[in-house]
């Protein structure tokens, strides 16, 4: 294993700004492994570390491949971790939307130009991401539909599910989006929680990745699972939302399958007790995603149901 400083920043204030990668084997540049891109990130930045240890031990086997280097990047943004702040500490944008970057900008967009600079001409390109609501979902794999995505490649992670979806135009500034316009196989992988540690979804995750760069020919890996992943397209998901606010009491749970006319949730007066709404399925399907807030507000996204 080999450490490097991959971008740097003067600060003013305490250390300086630092953005450190992990380097494995030496060849061509075959896969760079991105952690947390924000602060709040947690379960992101685990994942990585534990990918770090997991490599290390990999390589002191002899184990990754000949010809192969991997880089992993555990986090983009440090100084945020280090106050518990989602977004960059002084004006609170985010790094993740200033892809590809530009290097006389304001800072973030300093910090994405840089470490772009780095890791846009690596075979493949793995990122942690984090859903943008808070909530239980199925582990996934995720690409944007650019005309460069490769279905058959993200098959070999063997995740639950590969989920497919047209950019929107903010999407054109993330980091997995300028990926696949430099020519990099781009995959966003999505591991149900953020700011906490889930063992089992982490678990999965990091074993879907060593899975996935054995099945690449970068490390000799056994895969412990063979599964194969269900394809979904964007327009196969419906979104389920609250008619009115309250407390929120899911009913169903995530990969449940639910018959049209089947009660999911109910929305409860946080005063009085009684059930205000009950939320229906409109279709068939199974359940891709709940939200987990005990309150919420009217015309908020509940569920996300895989039309069936």
């Amino acid at each position: 294993m080999r450490k490097e400083i991959l971008f740097e920043l003067a600060s003013p204030y305490r250390d300086d700004f630092r953005i450190r990668g992990y380097h494995f084997g030496k060849g061509e540049k075959a896969v760079c492994i991105v952690g947390a891109t924000r602060g709040n990130e947690i379960q992101q930045v685990y994942m990585a570390g534990q990918l770090v240890k997991r490599l290390k031990e990999l390589e002191q086997a002899g184990k990754i491949v000949n010809g192969n280097e991997i880089l992993i990047i555990p986090s983009l943004n440090p100084f945020s971790m280090n106050i518990g702040k989602r977004f960059w500490t002084q004006d609170n944008t985010d790094i993740n939307r200033m892809f590809p970057g530009y290097n006389l900008g304001e800072t973030t967009q300093r910090i994405a130009a840089g470490v772009f600079e780095q890791i846009k001409d690596y075979k493949i390109g793995i990122q942690f991401a984090s859903f943008y609501i808070s909530g239980d979902f199925i582990p996934h794999v995720r690409m944007m539909k650019t005309g460069s995505e490769n279905v058959e490649m993200a098959k070999d992670f063997s995740m639950p599910y590969i989920a497919i979806r047209q950019p929107r135009p903010f999407d054109t500034t993330t980091l997995n989006y300028n990926w696949q316009i430099w020519e990099t196989n781009a995959f966003s992988v999505y591991a149900v929680d953020t700011e906490k540690i889930n063992m089992e979804a982490a678990g999965l995750t990091v074993e879907s990745v060593l899975t996935f760069l054995g099945r690449q020919n970068m490390i000799a890996y056994e895969p412990v699972t063979d599964r194969e992943s269900i394809i979904v397209q964007e327009n196969d998901i419906f979104n389920i939302k609250t008619p009115r606010a309250g407390l929120f009491q899911a009913l169903v749970t995530v990969g449940e399958s639910v018959k049209s006319g089947q009660p999911m949730a109910n929305i409860i007066d946080p005063y009085e007790g009684e059930v205000l709404e009950v939320l229906i399925s409109s279709k068939d399907g199974s359940v891709f995603f709940i939200q987990d807030a005990p309150f919420i507000q009217e015309k908020t996204l509940a569920f996300k149901m895989i039309v069936e």
